[in-house]
This record gives C-alpha cells, structure tokens and sequence, in this order.
C-alpha cells in the first residue's frame, strides 16, 4: 500500500536515529551519512530548528552570525513568514554538507509545514548525505564537494523569483571525546 505522506513523515521522524549518523567528512569537517539504503524520494530527515521570521533571522545574521564567518549558520526559508534557524538548536540535518552533485534535495511538505531532506537518487549505507544549498550573497564560500560538476563556491544568485534564505555555510561541530563509527567502518 501507498503511505500518506503524513505517514511517512511520522515515519521519517520516528525512525531517525535508525537511518541517519555522522561520522568525518570528506568534504568538510563533520557530516550526516546514511546508516541504511535510501530509495530515490525517500523522506530522508526533517530540517529542525527555531521558527523565526525572516527579519529576525536577517538581524540575527548582521548581528551575530556575521562574527562566526567559517562558522556558519544554518537558516532555511519555510514560507515567506518563517524560516528554520537551526544555527543554536536543531538536529543531524545540519550536518548535511554541500555538494555540487547532491544526493539530497529539501522540499516543504504542507501536512505539517516543515522542511524534510528527501533522497534525490538512491543511498547506499554509509554514503554521505549532500545537497545543494543554493546560498545567495555577495560573499563567495569555497566548495570542497570534489564532484566532477563542481562550480567552485557554495553560493549562487537565486533563479528570479526564488526566495532563498541570505547566508549561511558549517558551523563547527564539537564532536563527541570519541568519534561514532559507522556500520561500515571497523573500530580502530
């Protein structure tokens, strides 16, 4: 039978811990990696964070993210009142690292107006969880993602008539005194 996507949100939600780890990046620092197959348009993880309003989060980034350059922020727009400000508290989708060639892609989904990370292709375990972030701003940030398409910076200027949260690139990680392993990895 065909799950409701409300079903498969709960779903998403329940079994996260299941699904989803992080473990060292090749990309950036830390990252998200699947600790299970992915089928393409899976609901992979929901984006959480703050609600706040696009004002706030546009003066929370000229007041304070600004300072944390290399730091990051992590702010998706949800509708045109709200975004996610998951830079102070949030959950694994922020360690979702940018590629150029994603495996990931994020979609509002109205039954509970949240943003949900769904499979762009199908994940193999312990593949690491990328999509595209699509920044916009003056600011050029590196891209380090090593795909063959790879533009060379994070950010772009948004198709026209987009609405794309301002700024925002990783923020460090303070790992655990001993790293997770992943399924596939072998202690050390």
């Amino acid at each position: 039978s065909v799950k409701s996507e409300a079903a498969r949100y709960a779903e998403c939600v329940a079994t996260l811990g299941q699904r989803v780890t992080i473990g060292k990046s090749g990309i950036h620092g830390w990252g998200a990696f699947a600790k299970r197959r992915h089928a393409e348009h899976d609901m992979v993880i929901e984006y959480v964070g703050e609600l706040v309003r696009p004002s706030v989060s546009d003066l929370r980034e000229a007041r304070c993210y600004d300072d944390m350059v290399g730091a990051g922020t992590y702010v998706f727009r949800l509708n045109k009142a709200l975004c996610v400000d998951a830079t102070r508290a949030g959950n694994l989708a922020h360690m979702l690292n940018h590629s150029c060639d994603p495996n990931c892609f994020s979609r509002t989904i109205r039954v509970v107006d949240h943003v949900i990370i769904f499979a762009k292709k199908d994940i193999e375990v312990a593949e690491e969880l990328t999509y595209d972030y699509r920044f916009c701003g003056e600011e050029q940030l590196p891209c380090n993602c090593g795909a063959a398409n790879c533009r060379g910076r994070v950010n772009e200027k948004p198709p026209e008539g987009q609405v794309l949260a301002r700024r925002s690139e990783l923020k460090p990680y303070r790992p655990p005194r001993k790293p997770p392993q992943l399924a596939t990895q072998q202690p050390q």
